[in-house]
């Protein structure tokens, strides 16, 4: 069990007990490997159980996404809990990348799945017209960091890189998902230089909350998921930084981001877990995506050096 003082148990200790009581077996292994020695083995295993024989992973690995089929939003999670472990490497990465190249759009960049659609389907449906960074950023960048090489990997980075550049009123989750592509790109000066311009886009157009008392003064974005907070959903720049080696660190000053860490670390509730992290589709979604959250919320706390045992 994780450390606890004679008064309180630590943010950690309460959240190892909501994990236990409450998440996917996945989540379980995944707590265990970052925070009590638990081994990546066990990661993998009890992710194999998501995976298809096409090579994609399915069966509500990403919670929004409830029906068995592959999807490119069940890979993209699978690629990052195998980064996570340590396992994003070798056959296990070029196996979902000639997933990824049977599903890309013809544009060479992988698609926005509507999750009811999908759900209701149950069954594999026609490529898209057309991918979006949305879904193809993440994966791009959690490649290029593992020095996998692969033919999908060519034109999906080059859609990514026109899509960034092409950022001019986007989404914060669009914002998310370029910074996921920028921080693992090699080109690290053409990285840093797209960076800069989305820093000062997000800060121009007030879709990071810098200041937490007042949550309400920064617009919210629509997520169009079944209870969708009024006035929409506001990022924080934790959620933008997730690390401090991100490209996004620099957009916030050290109060800033000292400011946007406190809220995350008050976030957590007393059943020892954190919120959601975003609107969910379903209950059910909402339930597995606590677990989840929870893990985030630590592994960003850690990162930036924060007291969590």
């Amino acid at each position: 069990m994780a450390a606890t003082t004679a008064s309180q148990p630590s943010p950690l200790a309460r959240a190892e007990r909501f994990v236990w009581l409450t998440a996917r077996v996945l989540e379980q292994r995944r707590f265990a490997h970052h925070f009590t020695g638990g081994g990546a083995d066990a990661v993998e295993t009890a992710l194999t159980a998501y995976r298809n024989e096409d090579g994609g992973y399915g069966h509500g690995l990403e919670p929004d996404l409830r029906g068995p089929v592959s999807l490119p939003s069940h890979t993209a999670h699978a690629l990052y809990v195998l980064d996570s472990a340590g396992r994003c490497g070798g056959p296990r990465a070029e196996r979902v990348c000639r997933y990824l190249t049977l599903v890309s759009a013809p544009d060479g960049a992988l698609p926005a799945v509507d999750p009811p659609a999908r759900a209701a389907s149950g069954t594999a449906m026609p490529p898209p017209a057309q991918g979006e960074l949305l879904t193809t950023g993440p994966v791009v960048g959690l490649v290029h960091r593992n020095q996998v090489w692969h033919a999908w990997l060519f034109r999906a980075t080059d859609f990514c890189w026109a899509a960034v550049d092409a950022l001019e009123k986007p989404h914060p989750y669009e914002v998310a998902a370029a910074v996921a592509f920028l921080d693992g790109v090699p080109d690290r000066a053409r990285a840093a230089g797209a960076a800069d311009r989305l820093g000062r886009l997000v800060r121009e157009r007030r879709m990071a909350v810098l200041d937490p008392g007042r949550p309400d003064a920064y617009p919210g974005a629509v997520t169009y998921a079944v209870g969708d907070p009024p006035g929409g959903e506001r990022l924080f720049p934790h959620d933008y930084a997730r690390v401090p080696e991100s490209v996004a660190r620099r957009w916030f000053t050290d109060e800033e981001m000292n400011g946007s860490l406190r809220c995350l670390a008050r976030a957590q509730r007393a059943d020892g877990g954190w919120p959601p992290g975003r609107p969910a589709w379903t209950p059910a979604a909402t339930l597995e995506r606590r677990p989840m959250a929870t893990i985030e919320a630590l592994l960003t706390l850690r990162a930036y050096g924060r007291d969590i045992d």
